[in-house]
């Protein structure tokens, strides 16, 4: 799945930006989720989210108290990852989120600089104000590719065994071309476990403790019959 976050200030265009690439993502056959954040109560029958379902194959919106696909109570992002199985998921929203990357709206009310919008997370920029080190792409088709090649969503776990303190530094190295989203270990390992095609990240130590059961359960299939002896599982 690729993924990236819509980040701007109120009336910045987000909402707007986001419905183009759904609409440019299905044209070239892609399923596309799309996921909301609200600050304020979730109201489906009329509001954002509910152009998102005219498009998309998925939406999601994450208020303060409730979530929607229609939980009433707070959840997080990755939660509704399982459910959100497509080939591109488009966050507006959630600028506390470092876990992803981010396509940054930078038209509106910018009097408050640009700092608290994470630049360093920023695989590019829409509208006329330019950050530095953040390519500006005004062109939709652009845009769209862009996303499509850098973009990737990390557990945000913080489990450090990546060796960084948190998902966030992690995701500004992989932004800046440093790594790749394989430096992720709780998601890149010698097991992977997935819901619907959604990976569920996994801290080595749960890794090892399935790896080791596995092991033995095999081991007394010794003798049984020659030949390599392969498991799959699904469940």
């Amino acid at each position: 799945m690729k993924a990236v976050s819509i980040i701007g200030p109120k009336n910045s265009g987000k909402t707007t930006l986001g419905l183009k690439l759904a609409r440019h993502f299905k044209d070239q056959g892609l399923t596309v989720s799309a996921v909301k954040f609200s600050h304020h109560g979730l109201n489906f029958s009329d509001s954002d989210t509910t152009e998102y379902a005219k498009i998309c194959n998925t939406v999601g919106g994450l208020g303060p108290k409730e979530a929607f696909i229609h939980w009433t109570k707070h959840r997080f992002l990755p939660d509704l990852l399982p459910l959100l199985t497509n080939d591109v998921l488009l966050v507006e929203g959630g600028k506390s989120l470092g876990f992803l990357p981010r396509v940054l709206c930078l038209q509106g009310d910018l009097s408050d600089g640009t700092d608290w919008l994470s630049p360093e997370l920023a695989i590019a920029s829409v509208g006329e104000t330019a950050v530095d080190g953040v390519p500006v792409i005004n062109d939709l088709p652009a845009l769209a590719d862009t996303i499509l090649a850098k973009g990737f969503f990390l557990p945000g776990m913080d489990c450090e065994t990546c060796g960084r303190p948190d998902c966030r530094t992690l995701a500004a190295e992989i932004v800046a071309g440093k790594v790749t989203p394989k430096a992720c270990l709780a998601m890149h390992n010698s097991i992977q476990v997935d819901i619907d095609g959604a990976v569920v990240g996994m801290k080595p130590f749960v890794e090892d403790i399935i790896s080791a059961a596995i092991r033995e359960m095999i081991r007394t299939l010794k003798g049984y019959a020659p030949g390599k002896a392969t498991i799959k599982l699904d469940v």
